[in-house]
Formats: structure tokens, sequence, C-alpha cells
């Protein structure tokens, strides 16, 4: 049974599908947490501050952009704990998730087609080769 699970979200219908996983695999466990980072890389950052007038509002900003997960936690009455981590998506989940002990780390899939995975590369493929613990992407 899961104990701790880490979810990579992005406020995307993507990281909601790995939330409503991550609550199926912990139900029933009242000990159960579940984990959700949001990384905010540069160029999120960077437009977060020209578009917003200070730290509180785009604080605000960030958490509306999890809304939807933080109400699907709330609802199965699990525990949970959101993290905001800056950096690179792909590296910053690896590194958190290397650092930290998870039974297993859920992460939406963004179906990107094959020129572009193969070109760009993706989070989900980048956290699957790289994570210790096992990796659970959600389509």
């Amino acid at each position: 049974m899961f104990q701790r699970i880490l979810v990579a979200a992005d406020g995307s219908e993507h990281s909601l599908r790995a939330a409503e996983k991550a609550i199926a695999l912990v139900q029933g466990n009242e000990e159960a947490v579940i984990e959700t980072v949001y990384v905010v890389d540069g160029a999120t950052s960077k437009a977060d501050v020209l578009h917003n007038r200070g730290s509180f509002e785009i604080a605000n900003k960030r958490k509306e952009r999890l809304k939807g997960i933080v109400e699907q936690l709330e609802l199965a009455k699990v525990q949970y704990e959101i993290k905001t981590l800056h950096g690179e998506p792909g590296p910053t989940v690896v590194n958190y998730a290397n650092e930290h002990d998870f039974d297993c780390v859920l992460l939406g899939s963004r179906g990107l087609n094959r020129l572009q995975s193969m070109v760009l590369g993706s989070v989900s493929h980048k956290v699957a080769k790289r994570v210790k613990s096992p990796v659970m992407i959600v389509k």
C-alpha cells in the first residue's frame, strides 16, 4: 500500500487526472500523504512578475492554478501537502523525488507526438527515466 505519493502538477487536465489516480491509490489509508509539487520555470516566473503587481498577487495566481487539485484532495479527505518549486520542470521534479522518500511519483502525460517528444523531450519522459522510485504516467 502506498504511504507517500508525489504528484507533479501544473493545473492542466493531465495533472488533474494524475491527482485523481493518486487519490484512488491511497483511498482508505488514513496515514497516506499525497505531496503535490508545482514547478515554476524561468519563463513563467518572469511572466508572473510582469503581469502582476506584487508577490501576494503572484502567490494567489499560482494557488489558483492548483485549485482543482486542492478541491479533489479535500473532497477525498486525504492528507496532502502543496509545494512550489523553482527551476526547469523535468530536472526539478527528478531532484525533489530523489531527495525524498516517495513510494510512487505520478504525473500526467502531455501527449506530444513522436517528433515533438524526440526534439523537445517531455517532462514525463525525463521523470520516468531518472526518478529512483516507481513512476506512473497518467494519460
